[in-house]
């Protein structure tokens, strides 16, 4: 290596390295800007058959904003009141905590006072809410700016996203059918992911959620998002919650809404899975449970909310690249650097 292509490194390392800062405070609205992109830029395509390419990224945008953060807002809203309920309530005989505690005694032999421990926790979260005001505040306003950011980010991605693919080609050191087998393979996990596992985590959480609200347990919102998060996790799934809310109901002299959730989870909502599938999922890869339990899991430790969907990606594209290296190694052991 000489002096030159040296120095370029250096140059490239260090603005990598300043380019990294700048992106880290707005990490998850990048990435979320990114995965949306990929939803959208097959129809953004199509678009730019009929329109010009900053029209039809405008649109798209414009739907997406009116269509998904719109509503994810107010669900965040409406989760977030359920959440500040569910540990300040202090109206325990809605929650049926006189039979609650006239159970455990039955049972235990021992006398509880729920009432007073739910009063405790709602004084202590109260004067939390005042001490962490000013943290909600800021935190309020970057979640406002990240915002902005991925809604713009988005709006280039769809409009410069060709030229961008192409760039990434060019500088890419491989042959264009490597390339080729590489980026089907990395779309197909991507199409695993996000059809196989997120939109059916969705579907099934929305389902569980359905039934906690028929049946009256409180807090379905919250109680929703929780299964759809539970439901991306193989062999945990939502069960975590409506069971216990079927004993809920048991507890609180509910038997026939107890049952009947019990008949309509196991039914409706277990059987989902069965059937959405192979349906949804025959035209992509065939992710294994435990790439998903670890992928969901590390993810979210590794790169926060987003790592829910990217976790699994990461380990899958993981496979696909020693896929395609299995694939062409042969070749390309022998093929000359490209020029």
């Amino acid at each position: 290596m000489n002096l030159s292509k040296g120095f370029l490194l250096v140059l490239i390392g260090i603005f990598a390295y300043l380019s990294l800062l700048l992106v880290l405070p707005f990490f998850q609205y990048v990435l979320g800007a990114i995965l949306v992109a990929y939803v959208l830029f097959p129809i953004q395509g199509r678009l730019e058959q009929q329109v010009p390419s900053p029209v039809a990224a405008l649109g798209l945008v414009a739907v997406t904003v009116a269509g998904v953060v719109v509503p994810l807002l107010v669900i965040v809203a409406l989760v977030a009141s359920d959440a500040r309920q569910l540990v300040e309530n202090t109206d325990t005989a809605s929650l049926g905590a006189t039979e609650l505690e006239r159970y455990i005694e039955e049972q235990t032999g021992m006398t509880v006072d729920l009432t007073a421990t739910l009063t405790d926790s709602a004084q202590g979260v109260g004067g939390t809410v005042l001490e962490q005001s000013t943290a909600w505040f800021s935190a309020l306003t970057h979640t406002a700016v990240g915002l902005g950011v991925a809604i713009f980010l988005l709006y280039y991605l769809l409009k410069d996203g060709a030229a961008l693919l192409d760039w990434i080609r060019r500088l890419t050191p491989l042959p264009d059918d490597v390339q080729d087998d590489f980026y089907r393979e990395l779309d197909a996990v991507m199409g695993a992911v996000l059809v196989g596992h997120v939109l059916i985590a969705i579907i099934q959480g929305t389902l569980a959620g359905l039934g906690l609200l028929a049946t009256g347990i409180p807090n379905a919102a919250f109680w929703t998002v929780i299964m759809i998060v539970l439901s991306l996790i193989p062999l945990v799934g939502s069960f975590l919650v409506w069971g216990p809310a079927v004993a809920f109901l048991l507890l609180t002299n509910e038997p026939v809404l107890a049952v009947a959730l019990l008949v309509y989870s196991t039914i409706i909502v277990g059987l989902s899975d069965d059937y959405l599938r192979p349906i949804l999922v025959d035209r992509y890869a065939d992710l294994n449970p435990a790439v998903i339990i670890l992928g969901v899991l590390g993810g979210v430790y590794a790169f926060g909310v987003m790592g829910l969907f990217y976790g699994p990606v990461v380990l899958g594209a993981l496979i696909a690249t020693l896929n395609v290296l299995n694939d062409h190694y042969n070749r390309l052991e022998k093929t000359p650097g490209l020029q």
